[in-house]
């Protein structure tokens, strides 16, 4: 018997937004690095994230130690843009308070209104 040795196409591809993921998943290339990197199995990894095969969670493994450089500063300039658009995003709403406006916006709804239930408890 022959074995025949061909390439397997690389499981991942860039979306609209120049997001690296899985292909045919919503898993980015930087949610499976993360999770090798804090010492979990590609087994672990699959349990996690089950829309992901085991071959392409290896897959994806692989390619991040043959191009290790190369993924590390995709992720810096992943980190970058978060960062940018974060500072966009409190500069337009403050986030100052935030929760406390949150909390009293929740605390108004649940009220009941005296108005409706005529100052009765219904």
């Amino acid at each position: 018997m022959t074995l025949v040795l061909e390439s397997q196409p690389l499981p991942l591809q860039t979306d609209a937004d120049g997001v690296v993921r899985v292909a045919g998943t919503r898993v980015t290339l930087e949610t499976i690095v993360a999770a090798f990197k804090q010492g979990a199995t590609a087994e672990q990894i699959a349990h996690d994230y089950p829309v992901v095969t085991l071959v392409d969670i290896y897959a994806v493994i692989t390619f991040y130690l043959r191009q290790r450089e190369a993924v590390e500063g995709y992720l810096a300039e992943q980190r970058r843009a978060g960062q940018d658009m974060r500072h966009q995003m409190e500069g337009r709403f403050d986030p100052q308070g935030i929760r406390d406006r949150l909390l009293a916006r929740r605390a108004a709804k649940e009220q009941p209104d005296a108005a409706t239930s005529g100052g009765r408890e219904l």
